[in-house]
């Protein structure tokens, strides 16, 4: 049995990813996996303090709100409405047609319990970095799914940071 560390209103670092590494899916229907993430932040609300979108993969950072610590059926709503909303099936494990999944996205997906604010900042600094890290851009700023964006107009970080991503394990 897999198991995972709830607690309630607390925050969270996440990495989800397609089943197939190879596939853009997540830039290339940005507007569909915007919709299905916000259906379900409206749907069950959780504050994103930080977020980018890779071809291939996300990255998170959410607070849950007091007296929740249900973000595994968060994360699974927000996959199956992009999935729905995509329209179509993949190659998939005789497990995946078991559970009728469609095959986009892989099954698991990494969090980690933020410890405290030394931590939350590093993982809120690797999403920002993270385009950066994989060589899409040289600069954070340059990345257009990010939430770096949203919070340089906050006063939160500076346009030229660069992207330096902390070294750690990020479940990539």
């Amino acid at each position: 049995m897999y198991r995972r560390v709830r607690i309630d209103g607390a925050r969270y670092f996440f990495t989800v990813a397609l089943s197939d590494r190879r596939r853009a899916d997540l830039i290339d229907q940005i507007d569909l996996l915007r919709e299905a993430y916000q259906a379900t932040a409206a749907e069950q609300p959780f504050s994103t303090d930080a977020i980018v979108v890779l071809p291939d993969h996300i990255h998170a950072v959410w607070t849950l709100p007091p007296g929740d610590a249900d973000f595994s059926n968060r994360w699974r709503k927000i996959k199956a409405r992009f999935s729905h909303a995509i329209g179509e099936r993949r190659q998939r494990s005789m497990s995946k047609v078991a559970k009728r999944e469609c095959g986009i996205w892989q099954r698991r997906f990494w969090e980690h319990a933020i410890r405290d604010d030394h931590d939350w900042r590093m993982h809120v600094r690797y999403c920002w970095g993270n385009p950066v890290k994989h060589g899409y851009v040289e600069r954070a700023a340059d990345w257009p799914y990010s939430s770096i964006h949203r919070d340089i107009r906050m006063g939160r970080v500076e346009p030229e940071w660069a992207g330096s991503v902390p070294e750690g394990e990020f479940g990539e």
